[in-house]
């Protein structure tokens, strides 16, 4: 049972009973308080938690928004930029959410705290004022019923009723204050409900809200993560192809090294033990050099690199090669050793000690030495062996019949051209279909003695086993540029263009297996082979590098775009004729195409976009220079050998750019070998006109690689230059778009300017050539050979 309620005729009686139901009443209304006191407390500290939840949310989200990932290669993706700003996006959705949720404490604070606040202070607090004049009016009438009883019956009659007069005054003064006590009573615990209550109602609204935001985002969010997760899992496709690949050359190179050298600039190079000499009676030590050797010039290149330390880099040193003699043991106290004169510095005669008798051997053949025994350090590229399939009229028997097969037997089997078959069967039907004897009777579309897993596979076998992939080593390259940016429309015109350049042959193979290929994608529903997924399956079987290197393998991801294209624009491509009258996709938007990126600069420094000399004509402007003293050069380490004079080095002037090189304030060596293509580049592309070479769109270029930067002292003289390379063909070049140059070592030019001595550069996207008898680079997409 409730409280009871408190009569107003009971205040004239004010019985003990009448006195228990009002302690009642007070007992109810102190509990409230209490209540409504802690929970305020508890609001408050819900009110911080969402505070330090927002601000951690807030801090998870800084995090995500800061990190970027980093890519190997040249070039992303599409798939895999829309990851890497997947962080941002994850970043924006949580600072959404962390708006909302601030506008849900805020609300705490005004509809929950504020009124119950209000509510305990203004109406429970005037009931506790009214007791307490309850209370006290309660003990005065009391006393003065006492007090007046206590009167003496003998007294005047006037003055016992005025006695009586203010005895009747106090207790209807009490029961007036009574009354309105009762009456508040009853009030305050009629009004609590409410008042109570709908501060709470009001805070689970908010609540609500939030929670309804936080919905209305997330269904915002569903389209976005739905297309991020097929971006995530074509990624996941692509570098499982990826992995197999580089494992399987990773395997190659483990069983025979030596065949898997990568071409390199340099004649040799390697790790060489050099003796540095010192005063008596310190004898001699062994330091550690990174060696590098050019013939051509014969420019020895030397690099103190210890890898205990942390592999700290030293000052490099530069000279040029006189002659290379063995040392005997009888000589030296050490095996492998062999001296080094220089030619540039009479009397300078470094002994260095190779890893083994047979890399001394080598270092000899290639610095002339007297034991030539040992083929060179460079390598030509090893062609891949030639296979027994050919692209002859059998091989277009082959195709057809499988296709045909595979379209009427299996077209909706899960897993078509994933699922592989067993590898003894599918050799064994493979070679029953090139050979001319058994071909014919081979019946693949009403024979159950072949599986269709079986045929798929014989059929990716015979087009891996082709002399040369079916879109050629020549165009490899060239295909790969347009996959790596630019827009689709962009892309699709580039590689239209492209399978038009093909052999006849091979285009004519290409438009039969990519026309299938579409078909097994339309019914994707069925067999979940979608156009991502053949091309993971077949960009490594149509396209392949001629040399085998990692970078090259960081490329596949870029094959299998370049077969997505091909599948989802097949009418186009295969059935009309690149449109020889349109421009370079290049000129159809309004503004020039990108330079491709050099890496950006602050104001004031150049600390992240590195001083690159490619070539020894051009020369580097004060402010681009090393950090080096204003005098000579500074005496070199190589005098710390052997060199009679602490001048030596400084004899031969302020050290010339070298471009084999990259020089930037404060840096230190890189790796030269690095900034080499990882692979022959055919002629540059030019989508739309067959005549002319072919140049890459806006966005093709590709980012370079990234090199350690030197501040070592070079004593290589300006006026000396490497001959270039035999392949490398001189020719000229007209400017398409203006450029304004960013950079000492680049060329500013306006449309129409003809460029002399164009080659190619070390930098990927770039050339080089003269203009106005100035010598720089030049973006690749800017200019038009002639």
């Amino acid at each position: 049972m409730g409280l009871q309620p408190l009569e107003f005729s009971d205040c004239y009686l004010d019985s003990p009973w009448f006195r228990e139901r009002i302690r009642a009443h007070e007992a109810e209304l102190e509990r409230t308080n209490k209540f409504i006191k802690e929970l305020i407390k508890d609001g408050k500290n819900l009110i911080a938690a969402t505070k330090s939840l927002s601000a951690a949310q807030r801090k998870f989200a800084h995090s995500l928004r800061d990190f970027k990932f980093e890519f190997i290669g040249d070039a992303e993706t599409d798939d895999e930029r829309c990851i890497d700003a997947s962080l941002r996006e994850f970043s924006n959705f949580l600072k959404n959410l962390e708006e909302q949720r601030e506008i849900m404490a805020l609300s705490v604070t005004e509809t929950l705290i504020k009124p119950l606040e209000k509510f305990r202070k203004e109406q429970l607090g005037a009931v506790k004022e009214e007791k307490k004049k309850f209370d006290k009016e309660t003990e005065k009438n009391y006393s003065v019923i006492d007090k007046h009883l206590n009167l003496s019956a003998k007294k005047k009659d006037s003055h016992l009723q005025e006695a009586d007069i203010q005895v009747e005054q106090n207790r209807q003064h009490f029961y007036e204050l009574s009354l309105e006590y009762v009456c508040k009573l009853q009030e305050i615990q009629e009004r609590k409900k409410f008042e109570f209550v709908e501060p709470m109602l009001s805070f689970f609204q908010g609540m609500f809200t939030f929670y309804h935001q936080g919905h209305e985002l997330a269904k915002d969010f569903n389209h976005y993560k739905m297309e991020l997760q097929i971006n995530i899992q074509n990624t996941r496709n692509r570098f499982e192809g990826t992995r197999s690949e580089v494992e399987e050359l990773m395997n190659k190179i483990r069983q025979n090294p030596k065949d898997h050298k990568r071409a390199s600039q340099f004649t040799a190079e390697g790790y060489l033990y050099v003796q540095e000499k010192r005063p008596p009676p310190f004898g001699s030590s062994w330091v550690k050099h990174y060696c590098m050797y050019r013939k051509a010039a014969k420019k020895f290149n030397i690099i103190p690199f210890e890898h205990r330390s942390g592999g700290k880099l030293g000052d490099g040193e530069v000279f040029f090669l006189k002659e290379c003699t063995r040392r005997h043991t009888d000589s030296i106290d050490r095996r492998f050793c062999f001296d080094v004169e220089a030619a540039d510095r009479p009397g300078v005669s470094l002994t260095m000690q190779a890893f083994s008798e047979e890399e001394r051997k080598q270092w000899l053949e290639a610095l002339g030495g007297k034991e030539a025994l040992f083929p060179s350090f460079n390598r030509a590229i090893i062609p891949r062996p030639e296979g027994s399939a050919q692209l002859d009229k059998m091989g277009f028997t082959i195709l057809r019949k499988c296709i045909s097969a595979v379209e009427t037997r299996g077209i909706n089997d899960q897993g078509l051209y994933r699922v592989v078959g067993v590898s003894s069967k599918v050799q064994r039907l493979l070679s029953m279909l090139m050979d001319v004897k058994t071909c014919n009777e081979v019946d693949l579309e009403n024979s159950i003695d072949w599986e269709v897993k079986t045929i798929t596979s014989a059929l990716k076998q015979y087009l891996r086993s082709l002399p040369e992939p079916l879109m050629t080593y020549e165009l490899h390259g060239d295909f790969i540029v347009p996959a790596k940016s630019g827009s689709p429309e962009s892309r699709v015109n580039a590689i239209h263009f492209l399978v038009h350049k093909l052999p006849e042959k091979n285009k004519e193979m290409l438009d039969i297996l990519v026309k299938h290929l579409t078909n097994v994608s339309n019914h994707s529903k069925q067999n979940l082979m979608t156009v991502a997924n053949l091309g993971v399956v077949f960009g490594p079987t149509l396209m392949r590098p001629q040399e085998e290197t990692v970078a090259a393998i960081m490329d596949l991801k870029f094959q299998n775009i370049v077969v997505e294209i091909l599948i989802e624009n097949h009418e186009k491509i295969f059935r009309t004729l690149p449109d020889a009258t349109l421009p370079d996709p290049v000129t159809l938007s309004a503004s020039p195409p990108n330079a491709p990126p050099r890496q950006s600069k602050r104001q004031g420094q150049r600390t992240k976009r590195p001083v690159a000399v490619y070539n020894l004509c051009l020369e580097l402007e004060d402010g681009d220079r090393p950090n080096l003293p204003k005098e000579d050069t500074p005496p070199s380490s190589l005098d710390s050998f052997s060199s009679p004079s602490p001048t030596a080095a400084a004899a031969h002037g302020p050290p010339g750019p070298d471009k084999n090189h990259l020089l930037a304030d404060g840096g230190t060596f890189g790796d030269w070998a690095s900034t080499a293509p990882s692979q022959a580049r055919s002629s540059t592309v030019q989508w739309l006109n067959p005549q002319a070479p072919t140049t890459p769109s806006c966005n093709t270029a590709v980012t370079p690689p990234s090199p350690k930067l030197a501040s070592f002292p070079l004593s290589l003289p300006a006026t000396v230059a490497d001959k270039p390379p035999e392949s490398v063909i001189s020719r000229k070049a007209r400017a398409v778009y203006p450029c304004e140059a960013e950079h000492s070592s680049e060329l500013s030019f306006e449309i129409g300017a003809i460029f002399e001595d164009v080659q190619t550069s070390r930098e990927p996207g770039w050339l080089e050539g003269t203009l106005n008898g100035k010598r720089g680079l030049i973006p690749q997409n800017y200019v038009k050979l002639l």
